[in-house]
């Protein structure tokens, strides 16, 4: 009879207790970030999100969509995560963080058939137009250090084109994505010069803060399981064998 009763407790409270809702995984196409191949979203920073999945028992979907849409997306309600987003003071409020899981290298780019010479921020800002995406973080940084000669575009792609038709002389981007950014105008590494690394960024994934508490930090404790048995250090070796490991947060 004791047992009845214990198990009938138990199913009752089984009941009670609210299902997890499945996440909402929003993501941009910025290889070898994300991006989309043979129909499915694919990436090293979408293999760290399915792995963090696995280890959490939660159920997502991860979808590509452009990134101001999901920036706003991520902010409205629960159980939404956009990745990878790069942590600065203006967002920190805005999200539940988690990562970092991977750092980056900010810095200017030219055409290496300009044989142009920047050696510091203030030729950088006296060059003429820099093309950069407008909802980037990095149009907010140069926006913030008084660069007054920022050309805000909507995509990569459109400052790639714009750099490679010498619209500008000057763009600046990530050393991570810059491959990738390049391919889509048929541009490669070795086709530009790079001037003034600027600024380092951590990538995390940006969970909304209408999100529990107790969800994201148990993906936090699975990213520090994966720094602790090496799979992170695997995953970017796969995608980014150049790129350092990040550190690792509590």
């Amino acid at each position: 009879m004791k047992l009845v009763r214990w198990l009938s407790c138990v199913c009752l409270a089984m009941l009670c207790s609210p299902a997890l809702a499945e996440l909402q995984l929003l993501t941009e196409d910025t290889p070898p970030m994300s991006f989309m191949r043979d129909g499915e979203v694919s990436g090293f920073s979408v293999e760290v999100v399915r792995a963090l999945l696995a280890r959490t028992g939660d159920s997502g979907k991860i979808e590509l969509m452009p990134w101001t849409r999901a920036f706003y997306l991520a902010q409205q309600q629960a159980d939404i995560a956009l990745f990878s987003t790069v942590r600065t003071p203006e967002r920190e409020g805005k999200f539940l963080w988690v990562g970092p899981i991977v750092v980056g290298t900010t810095s200017f780019y030219s055409l290496r058939s300009r044989n142009l010479v920047i050696d510091d921020l203030q030729q950088a800002a006296a060059s003429g137009p820099l093309a950069l995406p407008k909802q980037w973080y990095t149009f907010e940084t140069l926006s913030a250090r008084g660069f007054d000669n920022l050309y805000g575009v909507s995509t990569p792609k459109q400052m790639m084109t714009m750099l490679k038709h010498g619209r500008v002389k000057l763009i600046a981007t990530e050393d991570l994505t810059l491959a990738g950014e390049l391919a889509t105008v048929d541009l490669k590494p070795q086709d530009v010069t790079a001037h003034v690394p600027f600024m380092r960024s951590a990538y995390y994934i940006a969970f909304s803060p209408q999100t529990s508490v107790v969800r994201v930090a148990r993906w936090q404790r699975a990213l520090r399981q994966m720094h602790e048995d090496g799979s992170l250090a695997a995953i970017l070796r796969r995608w980014l064998p150049h790129a350092p490991m990040p550190p690792v947060e509590p």
